[in-house]
């Protein structure tokens, strides 16, 4: 049997959209007195769950209607996960089996939204954007109280564990990267300490110039000085003090 964390992920182009949804505003009411934001959250897993329905009735026929030439069967419903907001979002989602036992077939709308990539990409943003794991919570966008008691996905630990993860595979499509087809004139390397000069061939930087607090002055390349070098320079009050007597 192929467990639902099993179920091969699908094009979400084949996901079946109904021409219109009906929302149960009564059950969205509450979420009017939090904002609009609120109310279009509460209407939009509404939404979510019609299309996940529609794509049921796409795999397995009308509900309650004998089709013998369909492919799937409903197989009940389980708790699942779909992201909203830079959070995990518990819902309800159904289930579908393939009729000639190949296992459970998957729900192209649900593997839409239960995909994480967002998140990830929503944390490397608000890292870079100077705010920290621990105050990724108030970044987030008000979805109603209702949907925020029960989401998750936004501790501490989770959000570091996806911009990690996002870094990384930054890092190696830079690094793995054509440039070939770049015109390129200057590279800029900030950081990074490769080798010392070879013994009687000192290596001479063109059009380089170090910056920041770790600088290190050399004859014929003056700097400005930082703030730790005008600490180290500034008199002691004793010395100054001595200075000024006759």
């Amino acid at each position: 049997m192929k467990k639902s964390s099993e179920i091969q992920s699908v094009d979400a182009s084949t996901s079946a959209v109904p021409e219109r949804v009906g929302v149960a505003m009564a059950e969205i009411a509450e979420n009017m007195g939090e904002g609009l934001l609120a109310l279009a959250v509460g209407a939009g897993l509404q939404v979510m769950a019609a299309l996940m329905e529609a794509d049921v009735t796409a795999l397995a026929g009308p509900k309650g209607r004998h089709d013998g030439a369909r492919t799937a069967v409903r197989h009940g419903r389980e708790r699942g996960s779909v992201t909203l907001g830079g959070r995990r979002v518990s819902v309800t989602r159904p289930r579908v089996r393939a009729t000639d036992g190949a296992g459970e077939l998957p729900i192209a709308s649900y593997e839409l939204f239960s995909s994480t990539e967002i998140l990830g990409k929503l944390a490397m943003e608000k890292m870079l954007a100077g705010l920290s794991t621990r105050r990724y919570p108030v970044g987030l966008e008000p979805v109603g109280q209702r949907v925020a008691e029960t989401s998750s996905a936004t501790t501490k630990s989770a959000v570091s564990r996806r911009f990690v993860a996002m870094t990384e595979t930054a890092l190696a499509e830079l690094l793995t990267a054509d440039l070939s087809g770049l015109d390129l004139v200057a590279l800029m390397i900030d950081g990074v300490h490769f080798a010392e000069p070879d013994a009687g061939r000192p290596r001479r930087l063109q059009g380089a110039a170090q910056g920041g607090a770790r600088r290190a002055r050399s004859p014929g390349h003056p700097t400005l000085p930082t703030a730790q070098d005008q600490k180290r320079e500034r008199p002691s009050p004793t010395t100054a003090s001595e200075q000024r007597r006759p």
